[in-house]
């Protein structure tokens, strides 16, 4: 096997040849506009034995470590590149693939998903169940050899130009919660899926809503055990390596962005105060990222809270330094109109909030009426 460090240089070298094909660094989830250059950017990676670093050879992967995988990601963040098409496919699916699915399932999307011919989506949060999601209330009724499935998503990225989805439904009412769901792999294309696009305020649609009208599931779909779709999800969603280098590589350029506002203008005391705390607060946040290690931890809740909270701040202060312009159009007043929505995205503040207190702090759990 390949040494890590041998492995990182090789990485590093291609990287520094090839960026010039990459579509922009969009983070996790591939925004629809740029899906086509995503994929391309994927089979270039595919191409160059850099796609499922620690995904098994018989499946299409290079059979390395998550190690070799961590310093990918690494040498990406700092080219200013996608490290993969999309977090939702070639992570969430392909992992609770690999992990819970059987060999027919395996063959069928693995391989296609390394090779960007499939992209996936997210069909979890619902209307009434965003940070609760063990409340969903989308139903799969067992009918011979197929689940029908109504209900409806929303908040899923990229359904719109996605072939499949990773579903989580209400296959039991009679049980507890989080004991009646199950975990289905969905065909985007199904008669009785409709996807809308979701408008926000700033006036882009990132996200869309999904809904399932009598969706004629078949039921060889179904990934893992009946009713233990909670498992499945769980543990894909907690399983995957926190690569903490990344992050902080993201951190210090937002750190430099905010350090640059106050270049070419004079601030004021208050100004100046305020662009310091951030600057502070930022700082602080990316010595806590160091202290946590390789393995993410419910000290994440603290990064994730703080770094959120942080950036509201840093579009509210652009906001008020570009004056009155700032409430009509331009990159500030977008900055500001978008802020809120970090409050919400990748787990809401008001959770973070009830892990830190109840987790690490040890307080009271908040009461489930």
């Amino acid at each position: 096997m390949i040494d890590v460090d041998e492995f990182q240089a090789g990485a590093a070298e291609w990287l520094a040849a090839n960026r010039q094909h990459a579509p922009r660094d969009y983070g996790a989830i591939c925004p629809p506009e740029l899906v086509d250059a995503g994929r391309a950017w994927q089979r270039r990676i595919f191409d160059a034995g850099y796609a499922g670093i620690h995904w098994p050879v018989e499946h299409g992967g290079q059979g390395l470590t998550p190690d070799h995988h961590a310093v990918w990601q690494l040498e990406c963040a700092k080219a200013g590149v996608p490290a993969v098409l999309n977090m939702v496919g070639l992570v969430l699916a392909g992992g609770a693939i690999l992990r819970f699915g059987t060999p027919e399932q395996q063959a069928e999307h693995l391989l296609p998903t390394l090779r960007a011919d499939r992209v996936w989506c997210q069909l979890f949060s619902e209307p009434g169940a965003g940070s609760d999601l063990g409340s969903l209330t989308t139903s799969a009724e067992r009918d011979g050899d197929r689940f029908v499935v109504n209900g409806q998503k929303v908040w899923c990225s990229g359904g719109r130009v996605s072939d499949w989805g990773i579903l989580m439904a209400r296959t039991d009412r009679s049980v507890a919660k989080h004991e009646g769901i199950s975990f289905f792999l969905c065909p985007m294309d199904l008669p009785g899926i409709e996807v809308r696009p979701l408008r926000q305020m700033t006036g882009d649609a990132e996200f869309d809503e999904v809904f399932f009208t009598d969706v004629q599931l078949p039921a060889e779909h179904l990934l893992g055990p009946l009713h233990g779709g909670w498992g499945v999800g769980m543990a894909v969603l907690t399983s995957e390596r926190g690569h903490i280098g990344t992050s902080i590589i993201g951190l210090e350029r937002r750190l430099e962005q905010m350090a640059a506002l106050a270049e070419g203008r004079t601030l004021d005391p208050v100004e100046h105060q305020r662009l310091t705390e951030l600057l502070a607060r930022g700082t602080a946040m990316k010595s806590l990222a160091q202290r946590q290690g390789p393995v993410a931890s419910t000290a994440a809740s603290l990064l994730k809270l703080g770094i959120t909270e942080m950036m509201f701040d840093v579009a509210m202060l652009r906001g008020d330094l570009a004056g009155p312009d700032a409430l009509v159009e331009g990159g500030e007043a977008i900055g500001m109109l978008a802020a809120p929505g970090g409050r919400i995205a990748g787990g809401t503040s008001q959770v973070q909030r009830n892990i830190i207190g109840e987790r690490l702090l040890g307080l009271p759990r908040e009461p489930k009426p």
